[in-house]
């Protein structure tokens, strides 16, 4: 029968855990040093604010007009036939494949247009914050992802083309193993179209549900956790400039056929025309999904690193629970999941907020223990308790290793 333990700890100072983090070198040039602090909050208090202020994180969907995404035949075949034959479309030549290739292609708007034929709905794979997802097979028999731009991603802005094909080039430059690869893009009037990397296996939220492969198991969840720090902690680190993700969650997470995850739509918040050209920070504009979202970006309107911190805690009691962030279908005290996770752990009873689907073994529990207690550290509800992507990576990367010494001893 598993303990019962009460949990009381300081949050803002990172779980100790023994980690072998010899082969990842990271320079924390992107997060400043603060002088030392002894934070007060527990997770008990903790529990008692994300309960007042993470029903503030609602907000609206973003709503895809269908008129853009389902045209009546007659006048989309129309509107694109005069697109087709107008001039001024744009397009990228980029490099695909592994390093040792030396092929390029030119992506056209006619090859995606008859690769999809007139975008049809069976070639659709998702809707992301982007737009719509086509799964496309080109001439020369590659397969790529294309998403076509919603109508609330134009921006009629003089030089607003310029801009986007600048920031897809820029984009484009960025390589990790768990990044989803950008390739190009086509600009071809009032159509806006990136081309990106085929993941295929779906996304991490079908396997939660189940929708798609075999059960997750705790070492794939652990992997998986490990992949998207990583990705991000490059994206907060490693890129110039530094670019934070803003939507962070397991629909935007892709899983190959290995179960290794490869993280989607980093860099679309900076695409999305921001109406407030006076802005200081990323963006004055809230956006994000509910339940994901920061809570102290929600007040402030300011966006930093921590944002993403914050949501990849929601993302890991997500993959631990296999709950999503916010289950209408349940009853109130449960509605909330980080708020009813927080809730059963410090009651000690952490085991029961394992995902049902996992079995309860030493190796199991200890892990559930050790992420749970960092994700509610990324949880905090004032930024600067919140450890950094680098921090988490290293908490992570030494939680995965002493499951497998648990696991292989065990066995």
């Amino acid at each position: 029968m598993p303990s019962r333990r009460r949990h009381s700890y300081t949050v803002g100072s990172p779980a100790t855990t023994s980690s072998n983090y010899s082969n990842t070198t990271f320079t924390d040039r992107s997060f400043p040093t603060t002088p030392a602090r002894t934070p007060t909050d527990t997770t008990t208090s903790i529990a008692r604010r994300i309960s007042g202020i993470f029903i503030n994180c609602f907000t609206p969907p973003d709503s895809v007009s269908s008129k853009y995404i389902d045209n009546s035949k007659s006048s989309s075949d129309n509107n694109i036939r005069s697109r087709r034959s107008s001039t001024g479309s744009s397009s990228v030549q980029r490099s695909y494949g592994n390093a040792n290739e030396t092929e390029h292609t030119r992506f056209t708007f006619d090859e995606i247009y008859d690769a999809t034929k007139n975008f049809s709905p069976s070639f659709r794979i998702g809707q992301g914050g982007f737009g719509t997802v086509y799964k496309v097979k080109l001439r020369d028999g590659k397969t790529f992802a294309v998403k076509r731009a919603k109508k609330s991603m134009h921006d009629d802005r003089q030089g607003a083309d310029a801009e986007f094909m600048s920031e897809i080039q820029t984009l484009a430059q960025v390589t990790h193993l768990s990044l989803v690869k950008y390739y190009g893009f086509v600009v071809h009037n009032d159509e806006k179209i990136l081309v990106v990397e085929y993941v295929a296996n779906g996304t991490l939220r079908d396997h939660l549900d189940c929708k798609e492969g075999k059960t997750l198991d705790m070492a794939t969840r652990l992997d998986i956790a490990t992949d998207v720090a990583h990705a991000i902690t490059y994206l907060h680190m490693y890129t110039q400039p530094p670019i934070i993700h803003r939507d962070i969650k397991s629909s935007n997470i892709l899983l190959t056929e290995n179960y290794r995850a490869k993280v989607a739509d980093f860099g679309f918040a900076r695409l999305a025309p921001d109406t407030d050209s006076g802005a200081t920070h990323v963006s004055t504009q809230v956006k994000g999904t509910a339940g994901y979202l920061d809570p102290e970006y929600l007040t402030t309107y300011q966006l930093t690193e921590k944002s993403d911190v914050y949501s990849f805690g929601v993302l890991l009691v997500e993959l631990l629970t296999g709950r999503r962030p916010i289950e209408l279908s349940r009853g109130q005290k449960e509605r909330i999941t980080i708020r009813w996770a927080i809730k059963k752990f410090t009651s000690g009873d952490t085991i029961s907020v394992l995902d049902p689907k996992l079995e309860q073994n030493s190796a199991n529990n200890l892990a559930l223990e050790k992420v749970l207690e960092m994700a509610f550290q990324c949880l905090a509800p004032h930024r600067r308790s919140r450890p950094s992507m680098k921090k988490c990576s290293e908490i992570l990367w030494g939680i995965r290793k002493d499951y497998r010494e648990l696991l292989n001893t065990s066995l």
